[in-house]
């Protein structure tokens, strides 16, 4: 494929990131998203005609720039919205830092699991997968796809043996409870290829965005995990690990 021959939309760009994946990344987030999660922290990416056209090669380029300052476990991260949207732009920017010795890593919902997504698979290094619920119904209610469809996913990726870190933000009321850490320790448990489990307190500071975007934030009625909270589940986590 030619580098002009395809494009992408971006909604934004990070120079130094260190919250997307080891190390210091350079992380772009893709615009459009197919899902509806009650707790989206962005729903300024939901629309795919909006953000920034760039090709392939203008994101690579500005990725090298920052080459530095990754070290051994930098790189680049692509997240979104959901970057499978768009998998030949996120083929080839992978395609064109791996070339340069970088680092690539996907942050991803695994709700699409296409020939185009595993063509993605096979230039990433790893992956970022939200795993946002452990019961299918949860899914159902408050994301917009099935819990089949990301356990697929992740399915394939042991397959491939992609090193995977597995997230889940935690939610008052939802997901913040024992049977629940449990059932995604065991998910894990199951899948080799995962070597670092994540959670992330759910935060409100995005009410402005659906403020400004006119959009009802679903969640914007629960609290935010307590810190307290946070730390009895990660303990509970790593448990007689």
């Amino acid at each position: 494929m030619s580098e002009t021959a395809v494009t992408g939309r971006v909604h934004s760009l990070q120079s130094l990131g260190t919250l997307d994946g080891p190390g210091v990344r350079f992380v772009v987030f893709m615009q459009g998203c197919p899902l509806r999660c009650g707790c989206c922290h962005n729903p300024d990416t939901w629309s795919p005609s909006a953000g920034t056209v760039y090709t392939p090669r203008e994101i690579a380029d500005k990725v090298v720039r920052y080459r530095e300052y990754f070290k051994e476990d930098g790189g680049i991260t692509i997240s979104g919205g959901e970057p499978l949207l768009q998998p030949d732009f996120v083929r080839e920017v992978f395609s064109l830092c791996h070339a340069e010795g970088i680092n690539t890593c996907l942050d991803t919902s695994g709700c699409i699991l296409s020939a185009a997504s595993k063509a993605v698979l096979d230039v990433t290094d790893r992956v970022l997968l939200d795993i946002k619920y452990t019961t299918d119904a949860l899914y159902r209610e408050n994301v917009g796809c099935g819990i089949e469809t990301p356990l697929a996913f992740l399915d394939y990726l042991s397959e491939k043996r992609i090193p995977v870190t597995l997230r889940q933000v935690i939610i008052p009321t939802h997901n913040d409870n024992a049977e629940n850490i449990l059932a995604l320790r065991e998910i894990a448990k199951q899948h080799p290829n995962v070597d670092k489990i994540e959670l992330l307190p759910f935060r409100k500071i995005c009410q402005v965005k659906y403020d400004k975007l006119s959009i009802p934030f679903r969640f914007g009625h629960l609290p935010e995990p307590t810190r307290e909270s946070m730390l009895a589940l990660e303990n509970l986590l790593h448990e007689n690990t």
